[in-house]
């Protein structure tokens, strides 16, 4: 049985659980996993005409304008050719999300719609020992003595990044900026929301939703 090749994109809000989503989409249906970040590098490290643009903007601290952006992510796609792939942090915008849709249009956006209040206390739950970089959670892995390191009985200390009032604002960031490009892909009709808490109650549902779009690697081995 020859696998159906698939486009597809993943998006949510930081702390949604999106890394674990993915990770299991790619193992389950032999997918390639394309971060925007990775790409990015990728293209600089090659030098490519795209990859060298991009550089000049992001050593001068600003950011990649839209064209630019699009054009290495295009460039990189379409070296694909044999294999599903999962798209990661892009686009961000509506005009990315037209001049990709253009050049190299999606089969599939999955959306994870978390509620804001399971991931603000999921993130301000997160405490770390900075010399080590261990990191711990007062609910799901909690030090043996509270407010300290196990191992060195250190002071735990709580990142900027984890405190609930950062993380309420790059929500809202997150929401504001992204409500228009979900819209574009719904009016699309490729959007599909996935509701829930935890990614092992979200799972199941997007498992099934992706086999009806691409055969599941199980199912291939023994065909």
């Amino acid at each position: 049985m020859t696998l159906k090749l698939l486009r597809a994109l993943i998006m949510g809000p930081p702390g949604s659980g999106k890394g674990t989503i993915s990770s299991r989409i790619i193992k389950d249906f032999s997918m390639k996993h394309l971060s925007s970040g990775d790409l990015l590098r990728h293209q600089i490290l090659l030098k490519t005409e795209a990859g060298l643009a991009a550089k000049k903007y992001i050593d001068q601290g600003g950011l990649v304008p839209d064209d630019i952006m699009v054009k290495l992510l295009v460039d990189e796609l379409k070296q694909i050719k044999t294999s599903s792939w999962l798209l990661d942090g892009f686009p961000r915008t509506v005009p990315q999300a037209q001049a990709l849709y253009e050049k190299e249009p999606l089969d599939v956006v999955l959306n994870l719609n978390i509620p804001d209040y399971i991931i603000i206390d999921r993130i301000k739950g997160r405490w770390t020992h900075a010399p080590s970089g261990r990191i711990y959670h007062t609910e799901f892995n909690p030090p043996k003595v509270p407010g300290k390191d196990d191992v060195t009985g250190e002071p735990l200390i709580q990142r900027d990044d984890d405190k609930e009032e950062t993380v309420r604002k790059r929500l809202e960031g997150y929401q504001k900026m992204t409500q228009p490009v979900l819209q574009f892909y719904r009016e699309h009709g490729i959007l599909e929301e996935f509701k829930g808490k935890y990614s092992n109650e979200i799972w199941p549902h997007v498992h099934k939703y992706m086999s009806t779009k691409i055969t599941p690697l199980q199912y291939t081995e023994y065909s």
